[in-house]
């Protein structure tokens, strides 16, 4: 149904019991899913001062909608976002509005913009390239979370945001890509990085287990620095060491750096992945519910497909990034050295997180977005090789190197069975876990279609859960994980960040081949009470803050 936004002259005035507000706008006959998980109803509800009004009565209003046959309900929060690599962009910020979020919880994965090391910015933004192409002027000015914040202050943003610190950065920030245990005085210098952080405004600190130099750390050097986010009432997100054939054992990893810390856990985009540990998510769910009933606080974040994204250069054992990612890309051109790694990535036995072998091979890795080589955009590996008459290796190290280690894959290595379980977990949150580097770029679907696609995939399709708890999974839930202040659900005097979407059409359009498709039946999305998308558009209104975290 089209919804009729009134020209600002035009106003209707209701005869209740309230009265004397001239309010902003006016959602007239909504289905409104409130994000409580309570049962919907229809009504009227109002925004004054980018605040919700509920039942307004004897009120006039500058604009008017007609919702008649529309859902009304809390914008969408994005629990797991790269969004703060692409601060500012058109099509990042498009790519989130147009799903209906209107808040993103970024720095994951243990990447964050910050902390800068003058003379060592090269490294940073390698550890970065998975999410940004380009980087500001100012990037060189991060020095602490605070300069970032500055500069995050002053960008124009649709969505709200809120900050982790990345656990890569502020490592490489003190030790660069060293392979070794931190000294005590090394992990004391992050702590003071993560503590000014902390204390201007950080959500807490996020890791990446399999990504150097994150991958470095052992488990006490997580624990020391975790005990700073406790302090602070912070929150542990963690990309854990093995999403495979070791994930019940990253599990306990991330719970004991939660529990020995004393600080809340995400566990970031919970999977399993390779067909040998399908069902493993029976294990590692009991292991959280355990935690839960002994009085941890655990979430978990899930992107809903079979498929993940991330850089090119993961099929490489971590040990070979210790210069850095253009060292490996030229250390691959070495036939020798190709052959080594070869044999590593074919040893089962070899520990480190093996794409390869989750995937079953190069017919089941597909590139997504090749810097360099983008003719090969949308094919697999095998696909590409027998277009350049290679094997399968040779032309996965030939375009590591002609990419100088940079670029996205896709790669398809998880089952139903698991992604359901995870999703029905009563603690699990939807995020999109998205990189959208350019517009004209190849992306996962995560990137543009996660919410629409959870709800049409969990509820419209397999008829897991009601509207309203699928709905509460995307809104109230993950706002009270991450702690966000009166939002999440429709409530008097709460932060109008709002969407109307049409349930009929709603329809998720971004495929693997064909990412950068806006999603059907979103109508109009609200930030802060002013209408940031409609009619599958931007409106150039940019109410997006950055929300900084309150110590507890």
């Amino acid at each position: 149904m089209q919804i009729i936004l009134f020209p600002l002259q035009l106003k209707y005035t209701f005869n209740f019991e309230r009265g004397g507000i001239m309010l902003d706008v006016l959602i007239k006959g909504a289905i409104v899913i409130d994000g409580t998980g309570n049962p919907g109803y229809k009504g009227t509800i109002g925004v004054k001062d980018g605040k919700i009004v509920i039942n307004p009565s004897l009120c006039e209003a500058k604009n008017v909608i007609d919702a008649n046959g529309l859902y009304l309900c809390p914008g969408f929060i994005d629990a797991h976002s790269h969004g703060d690599m692409v601060l500012g962009q058109d099509y990042a910020m498009l790519c989130k509005i147009s799903q209906g979020i209107t808040t993103e919880i970024a720095g994951q994965c243990g990447t964050s913009m910050f902390p800068v090391v003058p003379g060592q910015e090269e490294g940073l933004k390698g550890i970065l390239s998975v999410g940004a192409l380009s980087f500001p002027n100012e990037f060189s000015d991060y020095t602490s979370f605070e300069k970032y914040a500055s500069y995050v202050e002053k960008t124009k943003q649709a969505t709200n945001i809120k900050i982790l610190v990345g656990h890569s950065s502020l490592r490489h920030s003190v030790m660069g890509f060293q392979s070794r245990k931190a000294t005590v005085e090394e992990i004391n210098q992050m702590k003071l990085r993560l503590r000014e952080a902390m204390e201007h405004g950080a959500l807490g600190m996020s890791s990446g287990l399999i990504y150097s130099p994150s991958c470095f750390a052992d488990t006490e050097e997580l624990i020391e620095l975790a005990k700073v986010v406790g302090e602070y009432g912070g929150i542990y997100a963690t990309h854990m060491r093995n999403e495979s054939y070791d994930v019940v054992k990253s599990v306990e990893e991330a719970l004991r750096i939660g529990r020995e810390a004393n600080v809340p856990v995400f566990i970031s985009h919970h999977k399993v992945c390779g067909i040998k540990n399908w069902n493993l998510s029976k294990e590692t769910l009991q292991l959280i519910e355990k935690a839960i009933a002994e009085g941890q606080r655990v979430t978990l974040d899930q992107y809903p497909y079979l498929a993940s994204m991330t850089n090119i250069n993961v099929v490489v054992p971590p040990k070979y990034f210790v210069n850095g990612i253009e060292k490996l890309a030229e250390r691959v051109k070495d036939l020798q050295l190709r052959k080594q790694i070869k044999m590593e990535i074919l040893n089962p036995e070899t520990d480190f997180e093996n794409q390869y072998l989750n995937c079953g091979g190069w017919e089941n890795i597909m590139i997504s977005s090749l810097p360099n080589t983008p003719e090969y955009d949308g094919m697999t590996f095998a696909e590409a090789a027998k277009i350049r008459n290679q094997d399968g290796f040779d032309t996965y190290f030939d375009l590591l190197a002609e990419n100088n280690g940079t670029g996205v894959c896709i790669y398809f290595s998880m089952c139903e069975e698991d992604l359901c379980r995870i999703f029905m977990n009563e603690n699990t949150v939807v995020g999109t876990d998205g990189l959208c580097r350019a517009m004209e770029e190849k992306a996962h679907p995560r990137s543009w279609g996660s919410f629409p696609h959870a709800i049409c995939y969990f509820h419209k399709e397999k008829k897991l859960l009601s509207l309203e708890a699928m709905i509460h999974k995307c809104t109230k839930l993950p706002a009270e994980r991450a702690m966000l202040e009166k939002k999440g659900a429709i409530l008097e005097g709460w932060d109008a960040d709002l969407l109307l979407f049409d349930y009929e059409r709603l329809k998720d359009r971004a495929e693997y081949k064909q990412s950068n498709a806006l999603s059907d039946g979103i109508e109009y999305v609200m930030v802060g009470g002013e209408i940031v998308y409609q009619n599958k558009q931007m409106t150039g209104k940019y109410p997006g803050k950055l929300i900084r975290h309150k110590a507890l």
